[in-house]
């Protein structure tokens, strides 16, 4: 058995790991690999067995955000080109929950541009959540920026399930990537979400230039906002970002920082997201050991390899994908 097993043998009997296990995790070699992935497995197992739950985004308003974050070709200090429009009616996002559905996708990501929703805005994503809940089957969650409690409280009324706002990276990190809000802006629509009843979904993106100890500071950064879902992004330098000209991190580094994502945060939804196909590649299989579950269709400004591919990878491994009448949630 290895130190690996053990371990999760620990993590499984109610012992957390702590920082430094966790840093020992993102430091081992690549012989190690395979059977961290197991040890990492036997948790994923433990909580979600085989299943993995697959999420689709709508951009539901695109581009022209007042926002710096450097990563992102959304923002008004990128010169990326990225399609700009304002927010979408309330058919057209009603519309994109039913094609969602009919992929066999488990929740809807209604996604918007900006730094806080405007009154119209969140006047229009609340009417869409309200037909959505009554006419489709499919969880729901929005990411409309900085949220404030009585924003959450609305959201909640109107049948949103779930709330993402990520943390992207640690509070160290943090201002090397974004100026315009800090990192605590971001821990306070954290808890205005989880106050208001919402569901959190909250992770962040790996290979901004972070160090491994930034790594673990997130994961357990997340940890205590008690986030329910924790998407793990790979940075895919975006053209006209100021991250471009970073190069992605390897496939084997991608999946280190999953499996350590699943040791600090074990009973979480670990969701592999945007970047996965560029920065795993062919090794894109092995991430749902320690992940459970997966965005398909594409991304925000950018495609994937299809909800085909991404299905018959998932059956392939023998893995199984969830629907909502046989996941308890």
């Amino acid at each position: 058995m290895t130190r690996w097993h053990q371990w999760s043998g620990r993590v499984l009997s109610g012992e957390p790991i702590g920082r430094d296990q966790a840093l020992e995790l993102l430091r081992s070699g690549d012989d190690e690999l395979l059977p961290l992935l197991d040890a990492a497995f036997a948790i994923r197992k433990h909580y979600f067995g085989r299943d993995v739950t697959l999420h689709v985004i709508r951009n539901a308003k695109s581009g022209a955000c007042s926002e710096d974050c450097a990563y992102c070709s959304q923002s008004a200090s990128a010169s990326s080109g990225v399609a700009c429009y304002s927010m979408q009616t309330v058919e057209k996002i009603v519309e994109g929950a039913r094609a969602a559905k009919a992929i066999g996708a488990y929740r809807y990501c209604v996604v918007a541009s900006g730094r806080a929703p405007a009154g119209q805005e969140l006047d229009t994503i609340c009417e869409a959540a309200r037909r959505i809940k009554k006419e489709i089957p499919i969880q729901l969650c929005t990411s409309l920026g900085l949220l404030a409690p009585d924003q959450a409280r609305r959201l909640k009324a109107a049948g949103v399930d779930r709330y993402n706002h990520n943390l992207e990276t640690s509070e160290r990190h943090y201002a090397a990537i974004c100026t315009t809000h800090s990192y605590g802006d971001r821990v306070d629509t954290a808890r205005a979400v989880k106050d208001a009843g919402l569901e959190l979904c909250s992770g962040g993106l790996i290979g901004m230039g972070e160090t491994l100890e930034d790594r673990v500071d997130l994961a357990f950064g997340l940890r205590r906002t008690g986030a329910d879902s924790i998407p793990v992004n790979f940075l895919d330098p975006r053209p006209g970002t100021a991250l471009h000209s970073l190069p992605r991190i390897g496939a084997r580094d991608a999946l280190r920082t999953l499996a350590m994502f699943r040791f600090v945060n074990p009973d979480r939804e670990i969701r592999i997201a945007g970047g996965r196909e560029a920065c795993l590649g062919s090794m894109q299989v092995l991430s749902l050991y320690p992940a459970n579950s997966m965005f398909t269709e594409g991304y925000l400004t950018t495609g994937g390899q299809g909800n085909e591919h991404d299905r018959r990878m998932i059956e392939a491994a023998g893995f199984r994908i969830a629907g909502i009448t046989d996941t308890g949630e």
